[in-house]
């Protein structure tokens, strides 16, 4: 996810999502549904991985999201309009992501969407809530052609008019942290690893591109296969390649035991990757060799930024079993987002929700802009986020470090 010069300091966060009970019957049209207390319940449905490898990542979205809609009830928000969550769980599966979507267009109560986690299973479901004209916000996707199409390098156009991100891209990710591995840890040989699968791919070669030109030299390739968890054969060839580094696009249960391997071949090098491997997890399954490996992800860390603060403590208060982890406030950014939106459709009606609801939400995002717990929320003429801040983390101590923040403002 991102760019060029690294100016300094910094803003955003961590993860997020929500549940509770779809509600809407099949003759509301696209209204929402009677609350039974004489308003109307609106429905945020959201689309994670619930279970499976990548689950951490998916529930704190999902919590994030269900706090967002808890707050905006006891506030009462939007007059007449009580929020309800929806949770479906894709278990990181363009699949199961396309009948997620499937599944809540279906459902007329379901006016917004917060997710996915995965930019492959977004690619899976952007038309098909486009054709509903049901405004999807996700809080992780990074990959560029998500929101500026396949050929974003020479020529930006945007395909899906009802997506949008709060999470910022991999063309500005991949260069920050190229810019970070050349100019401030002075590493000028890397080898590229990936899972080929599309986040993975292409952040690596955003990486790449942006080593490359500032003076880096790439020793060597590979692609991995994300189900198998023996690295052995790449790790040799990273030991015999003399990299300094090694970069990683992929997402942490398999960039934990790529490490480890990598350090038992005999290469003491860092391995630095993107905001899908910034989860404890990884520390968990790189071992103690994974001291000094590094990670990029979207925005600040969540309890440095006075933004955050109402979000952690009322995330806190309100008990949930699972951390917010990275995603937590852009999820719940993404979720006030749709919030904002209903409010403005609502306002704009005479306090009450009109026919073609789904519609008049999808284009008020375009326009909504507001503090969050991220910092400043708004869109773009792609759908991306206006918000471009990163931070880089370093493995110290059992932890992450964050250990410098900022933008990226390169080509």
């Amino acid at each position: 996810m991102r760019q060029r010069s690294l100016i300094a300091i910094t803003a955003a966060l961590a993860a997020g999502a929500l549940t509770l009970t779809a509600c809407g019957s099949r003759d509301s049209g696209d209204k929402g549904s009677d609350s039974g207390n004489g308003g109307t319940t609106v429905t945020i449905g959201v689309d994670a991985p619930l279970t499976g490898d990548l689950s951490a990542l998916g529930l704190g979205i999902r919590n994030s999201v269900d706090l967002a809609a808890k707050q905006a009830n006891k506030k009462n928000y939007v007059k007449g309009i009580t929020f309800k969550v929806e949770s479906l769980d894709d278990q990181a599966q363009p699949s199961s992501g396309q009948t997620n979507a499937t599944k809540f267009v279906g459902e007329p109560g379901v006016l917004g969407v917060v997710g996915p986690l995965n930019s492959s299973v977004a690619q899976s479901m952007q038309k098909v809530f486009d054709d509903a004209k049901l405004v999807e916000v996700s809080p992780a996707n990074t990959s560029p052609d998500l929101t500026q199409g396949p050929n974003w390098r020479t020529s930006k156009s945007r395909t899906y008019k009802s997506y949008f991100r709060t999470a910022t891209t991999d063309a500005i990710q991949g260069p920050f942290a190229a810019q970070y591995v050349y100019n401030k840890a002075k590493k000028t040989k890397a080898f590229v690893i990936d899972d080929k699968k599309t986040y993975g791919a292409g952040l690596a070669g955003t990486f790449t591109d942006e080593f490359k030109k500032l003076g880096g030299k790439i020793v060597g390739t590979e692609h991995i296969n994300p189900d198998t968890k023996d690295f052995s054969a790449v790790a040799t060839k990273v030991k015999n390649s003399g990299a300094q580094v090694v970069y990683y696009g992929g997402e942490y249960p398999q960039a934990g035991p790529l490490s480890k391997q990598i350090k038992a071949a005999g290469a003491k090098i860092p391995l630095v990757g993107g905001d899908g491997i910034y989860a404890d997890d990884f520390i968990k399954l790189a071992g103690a060799s994974g001291t000094g490996d590094l990670a990029t992800s979207v925005g600040a860390p969540v309890e440095t930024l006075p933004s955050a603060k109402e979000f952690v403590d009322n995330y806190k208060a309100a008990g949930y079993k699972e951390a917010y982890a990275a995603y937590g406030g852009y999820s719940y950014d993404s979720a006030w987002s749709i919030i904002e939106a209903v409010k403005k459709v609502v306002d704009d009606n005479g306090g009450k929700l009109p026919s073609d609801a789904r519609a008049k939400i999808t284009a008020a995002m375009q326009n909504v802009s507001f503090d969050g717990v991220t910092g400043k929320v708004s869109f773009d003429e792609y759908g991306d986020a206006t918000n471009k801040q990163l931070t880089v983390y370093s493995v110290t101590g059992g932890a992450w470090k964050a250990v410098e923040s900022g933008t990226y403002n390169g080509s």
